[in-house]
C-alpha cells in the first residue's frame, strides 16, 4: 500500500488545498529539467468488458457514474482559457473502470474527477483530484466526437501524481500505469510498460524503475491555477506518448492498467488510494482541434 511518505504528502495537500507542502513554491522545469519563463507551479490485455457508456456501468463495489454536464477550459501557455481549447481535448467518458483491491480515494466522483485538465502539484506533492485505480485495476477513457491523432512528437499526455520525495528529483514517488491505445475499443496497441517488482520498495509502491513507455513517473506541472499550458508536452508535465511508436495515426480510446501491484492488507484499515492515479488525459493532436 502507499507508504507513509505519500501519506504525509497527500495529507499536507489535504490541509494545505492546493499550497505546497513543506516548501514554497517552486518555478516549473520543463521535460528537459529546465525552467519555462511562462510560469510559476507550486509546488495492457483485455479491456475487462465490452465497451460501453459508463452510465451503462455499475459493477460491484465500482462508484456510480455522476456527470454534471459542465465543460472545463485550460489554460494556454501564456495563462489565458481559450474557448478554442474545448473540452473533447481531454476525456469526457469514462467508458469502463475496473477497480483492483483499494481502489478509490477520488475527490470528486466519476467520471468528473478525470475530465478536464490536470491539477497539478508541482514537485512538492501529488495531486488530490485523482482516482486511484487499485492493484491491477483498469480504466478505459474517450473523448466524445475527438480523438488523437498523429502529429510531430507526442501526440497525448497521461497525467498521474507523483512528486520528488524530499524534493530529490532523482527519487520519485511513482506509481506506473500501462497505457494502451485503440480506435474501436476492441483491438489495442500498447505502449510497453514492465518495471521491476519491488515489493520491499521504501515508498511502498511495489514497483521500481527504469519505468520506460510507463505513465505515472513525471511529475505535473499543468494545474488551471498557474497559466502552465496541458497540451504542451514541453511544459505540462506527465507522461507524454506517440501514436508513431505504435505505427497508429488515430485513436478514440485510452486505456490505463495498474501496474504497481500495491499489496491491499487483508485485515485491518483498507486504503483507497493504492495503484496508478488517473488526474487527466490530454489530446495534444486532436482531430477536432
Amino acid at each position: 500500500m502507499a507508504g507513509a511518505v505519500r501519506r504525509l504528502a497527500l495529507g499536507c495537500s489535504l490541509i494545505a488545498a492546493s499550497a505546497a507542502c513543506g516548501s514554497s513554491a517552486t518555478t516549473s522545469p520543463t521535460a528537459d529539467g529546465s525552467r519555462p519563463d511562462a510560469a510559476t507551479a507550486s509546488g495492457p490485455g483485455d479491456a475487462g468488458s465490452t465497451i460501453a457508456e459508463a452510465g451503462d456501468r455499475q459493477d460491484s463495489g465500482t462508484p456510480a457514474f455522476e456527470d454534471d454536464g459542465g465543460e472545463a477550459e485550460a489554460p494556454s501557455a501564456d495563462g489565458a482559457s481559450p474557448a478554442s481549447l474545448a473540452a473533447d481535448r481531454f476525456v469526457t467518458n469514462v467508458v469502463s473502470f475496473t477497480p483492483g483491491e483499494c481502489a478509490g480515494f477520488m475527490g470528486r466522483p466519476l467520471p468528473q474527477v478525470v475530465e478536464g485538465p490536470p491539477v497539478g502539484g508541482g514537485s512538492d506533492h501529488g495531486s488530490i483530484d485523482v482516482v486511484s485505480l487499485g492493484s491491477g485495476g483498469t480504466i478505459v477513457v474517450s473523448f466524445g466526437d475527438n480523438a488523437i491523432v498523429d502529429g510531430p512528437g507526442p501526440d497525448f499526455i497521461v497525467f498521474e501524481n507523483p512528486f520528488w520525495v524530499a524534493g530529490d528529483s532523482t527519487d520519485v514517488f511513482a506509481e506506473p500505469g500501462e497505457v494502451s491505445v485503440s480506435d474501436d475499443g476492441v483491438t489495442w496497441q500498447v505502449f510497453p510498460c514492465s518495471p521491476a517488482p519491488d515489493p520491499q520498495s521504501s515508498t511502498g509502491t511495489g514497483a521500481a524503475p527504469p519505468y520506460g513507455a510507463c505513465a505515472g513517473w513525471h511529475v505535473v506541472w499543468s494545474n488551471p491555477t498557474n497559466g502552465i499550458s496541458p497540451v504542451d508536452p514541453a511544459v505540462a508535465g506527465g507522461d507524454a506518448f506517440d501514436l508513431a511508436d505504435l505505427g497508429v495515426t488515430h485513436a478514440r480510446y485510452v486505456r490505463i492498467v495498474d501496474e504497481t501491484h500495491e499489496a491491499c492488507p487483508e485485515a485491518g484499515g483498507r486504503p483507497d488510494n493504492d495503484g496508478f492515479d488517473l488526474d487527466a488525459v490530454a489530446i495534444v493532436h486532436a482531430e477536432r482541434p
